[in-house]
């Protein structure tokens, strides 16, 4: 894409992202557990002679994992401090099959044959729905036909007119202490923010980006997962 109208996703991810301060508490608020994710992409055929992509890898708690399952990872992240943090963890394991790229949705360039599968969580709202549909097609065309994408994110599930009230429940479950969790506050300024999409603009985007959904769960009509297939 022309550099002279590319956005800056590293801006986009916000300043905290760039500091070992937040990276240091990053997966402890997250308190993620791999293993459910893992297990969709065993279900559909990824295995220790497949190619997956972590786009935004964070930490690397998914990547890492996925690394002693799946034949080759490269985890893609535009944080030189997430990435930091993934390096020494994936060179403390031994792990000799997973690759650590610094990119973003928009400028990761994929080395290799098209991939099994690509992984993204809690990444594509740092992006304005216009950028997220260019995403997703650039998604599209790493993978091989029948290649799968496993999508996290915080994504509305309601109508707008439903907005403050979904918004309100949502904001009520904050934790109290932001070493354990997301606070209200926290919740509060994702929402001023980021760029969440509402579920029914999200799902035509990857329909035209060349997905057909095979799956959807959503948590509190703001955590929503997807299993896609590419046509």
């Amino acid at each position: 894409m022309s550099e002279s109208w590319l956005i800056d996703e590293l801006t986009h991810a916000g300043p905290e992202h760039l500091t070992s301060d937040f990276v240091a508490g990053y997966d402890r608020k997250q308190g993620f557990d791999p293993t459910d994710d893992l297990a969709v992409l065993r279900a559909h055929g990824v295995s220790k002679s497949s190619t997956l992509v972590d786009l935004g890898a964070g930490t690397g708690r998914f990547a890492l994992a996925a690394a002693a399952q799946v034949g080759r990872v490269v985890a893609v992240d535009v944080s030189p401090a997430m990435l930091g943090c993934l390096r020494s963890r994936a060179r403390d394991a031994g792990l000799t099959n997973l690759e650590c790229v610094q990119a973003g949705f928009l400028t990761y360039d994929h080395s290799g044959p098209p991939v099994d599968a690509v992984y993204t969580r809690n990444a594509l709202h740092h992006l304005p729905d216009f950028w997220k549909a260019l995403a997703l097609v650039r998604i599209a065309r790493i993978l091989r036909p029948g290649g799968l994408l496993r999508l996290h994110d915080l994504i509305y599930d309601f109508q707008p007119d439903d907005a403050e009230s979904a918004i309100g429940r949502w904001l009520d479950s904050g934790v109290d202490d932001p070493v354990s969790g997301y606070t209200r506050a926290e919740y509060a300024e994702h929402v001023r923010t980021e760029h969440s999409t509402f579920r029914w603009l999200l799902e035509p985007m990857l329909a035209a980006a060349g997905f057909d959904v095979l799956s959807v769960e959503y948590r509190r009509s703001v955590y929503g997962a997807y299993t896609c297939i590419k046509r």
